[in-house]
């Protein structure tokens, strides 16, 4: 393989430098090539024929993933300006205070799921439940959820401009 390498590497670095139009991209096809080459070779041609036609197949299918990745990505501007997200003082509040009357289970199940991000499986694990009873719980909290919100009045959140009463959960 060594005197084969040596014999003929020079030619596919020259087919597939013609082919990248860049050295580093050229190095990088060559040995794609090679890799490709070596292990399937079985007599059936000229080994230069053959080792040519698979250097050639091996830098344009390189520079035709290098096309499509290309018109995918568009250009970082130089700058982003990156706004602050909007927030909902008063939304924020609801929330909380219809967090703050949920169960404490549901709360967790809750948070976990549609706030941190985590599976049932992860779930499970933490709290010490099962996948189904973490899915019943996180269904059993978002309706309670809804009917907080649902019948909530601002005047209801302690701390809000208007302050007041405690709504029964």
């Amino acid at each position: 393989m060594r005197a084969l390498y040596e014999r003929y590497s020079p030619r596919v670095y020259a087919v597939v430098r013609r082919i990248a139009a860049d050295d580093d991209w050229a190095q990088d096809y060559a040995q794609e090539a090679w890799i490709r080459a070596l292990p399937t070779f079985r007599g059936e041609a000229r080994f230069s024929t053959w080792l040519h036609r698979i250097a050639v197949n091996s830098a344009l299918q390189a520079v035709r993933r290098a096309e499509m990745r290309h018109k995918r990505e568009a250009p970082m501007p130089e700058s982003l300006a990156v706004a602050p997200p909007a927030r909902d003082a008063l939304l924020s509040q609801k929330l909380e205070w219809a967090l703050d009357r949920l169960p404490e289970r549901m709360r967790k199940v809750l948070t976990l799921h549609d706030v941190e991000g985590y599976t049932h499986d992860e779930i499970g694990e933490l709290v010490g439940t099962t996948v189904g009873t973490s899915k019943s719980q996180l269904f059993k909290a978002r309706g309670k959820m809804r009917v907080l919100l649902r019948d909530l009045d601002s005047s209801e959140i302690p701390g809000s401009e208007h302050g007041g009463k405690e709504m029964e959960a």
